[in-house]
This record gives structure tokens, sequence and C-alpha cells, in this order.
């Protein structure tokens, strides 16, 4: 009887090519997975400058151009245009001139902040009857005047519920005796200008022209030197904001 060797027969090649690309393939996703669960989580359009592009970018186009800014279309895009109307926005304000809408500058254009949280007190807050009162009082004040100044109206109303020597509330604010001279010369009957109530809303959702003053006057007119007398702020159209 003959013996024969027998040895196990060898795996062929091609299927250690096939066993080494699965797992190659497996290492691989199980890499890439690991590097997508460790990266930070991230908002679209937390901060908006040259570049960016979204709804965020989109919202400040619309308030750049309502308010004479910025002169071309809303596109989602942070190109050059945009940027300078930012720097041009950050300017009138007293911001930091960089050309990026960073905190700060979302902050003064009354713009939710990318965590969903608003950056400033919201017009939703406030009351319809709010909103119709300030927006009545802007018109009264301010009609005639540029649509930044009618925002900066408004702002001074609120500035003053917020101060500690002026009521507390907008009615309470708006109707003090001696106020506003809207009340007493019949400006404050006559219909509302459309833009006043788009200022009013501006002006609750935070953005502030004024620069924090709670008075204003025309120079034109005003008679007081009590008034003459406080600290100027800005100057908006034929008003002087001060404090």
């Amino acid at each position: 009887m003959n013996r024969q060797n027998h040895t196990a027969p060898s795996a062929s090649p091609r299927r250690y090519s096939r066993l080494f690309q699965i797992f190659s393939a497996l290492v691989l996703t199980l890499f890439t997975a690991a590097v997508f669960c460790c990266q930070p989580a991230t908002t679209v359009d937390a901060l908006s400058k040259m570049g960016s592009r979204g709804e965020e970018v989109r919202t400040i186009q619309t308030k750049l151009i309502r308010w004479g800014y910025l002169n071309d279309k809303v596109d989602g895009i942070y190109g050059p245009k945009t940027r300078d109307a930012v720097i041009w926005f950050q300017k009138k304000n007293g911001l930091t001139v960089d050309g990026i809408a960073g905190p700060a500058t979302l902050k003064a254009m009354g713009i939710f902040s990318s965590s969903g949280n608003s950056s400033s007190s919201s017009s939703s807050k406030y009351s319809q009857s709010d909103v119709n009162l300030l927006a009545r009082i802007i018109s009264a004040e301010s009609r005639g005047e540029p649509y930044t100044g009618q925002v900066a109206v408004g702002a001074v109303v609120l500035n003053r519920v917020a101060h500690p020597s002026f009521p507390d509330t907008i009615s309470g604010v708006i109707y003090q005796k001696g106020a506003f001279t809207a009340l007493t010369d019949g400006q404050f009957d006559q219909p509302v200008a459309e833009s006043c109530y788009k200022a009013a809303r501006d002006a609750m959702n935070g953005w502030d022209p004024s620069g924090g003053a709670i008075y204003y006057y025309n120079p034109q007119t005003a008679t007081s030197q009590w008034i003459r007398s406080r600290p100027v702020v800005a100057t908006i159209g034929r008003h002087v904001f001060c404090k």
C-alpha cells in the first residue's frame, strides 16, 4: 500500500485579497464614524462673514436693505457688498468695524442668535397693542424722518421703559404728561405710516440707532435750554438724541 503525503489545501490568493478588501473597508468605516462623532457640534452661519451662506445671511441682507445700508438683492451670499454694508452699519452704530456679523452686530440688528435664543429683547414679549402704540408715537413724532431715525425714536421710548426715572410700560411712557408734543398737537391721531410698524418691531427686537438715548429733540424748533444741555449721543435726520 502506497503512502501519499497529504497536506491541507492552501487558500487561494484571490480569497485572501477579498478578505483584505472587506477588512480595509470595515476599518475605514469605523475610523470615519469615530472622527465624525468626535467633531464639535456646529450651527450654520453662527458667525456670518465673507463667503458665508444661509438663512442668517438672508436676514442680515433683508434688514440692511430695509434700513438703506445695502443696495443689492437678497441672495443669502455674504459677498463684498454685504460686507461693506455691515461695515457701514457698524460705523453708524458704534460697533467694532470689521465687516463681520458677529454677536454684537447681530444683537444691534435684532437678529436671533444661532442657538435659537434672541440676541436681544424680542418683539414677541410685547403685545400687539404695544406694537400699535409704539408705531403710532413713532409715526407722530418722526413721520418723514429717515427709517433709522424712526427706529431711534422707538428705541428712546423703550429706553425710557427700562430707565428707573420713567414709567415701566410703553403706554406709561407715551402718555406721561408733557413727554411728547405729538399728543397735544394732533399728530398722534393721524394715520400711522406703514414703515413705523416695521420700525416699532425693529426697536423691540433690539436695534437702537439712538445709542441708548432717553431724549431727543429737533434743534430747529426746540426752545428748552435744558434739553440742549444734555449729552448728545447721535444725530439722525432732524433729530438730536441725547442722555
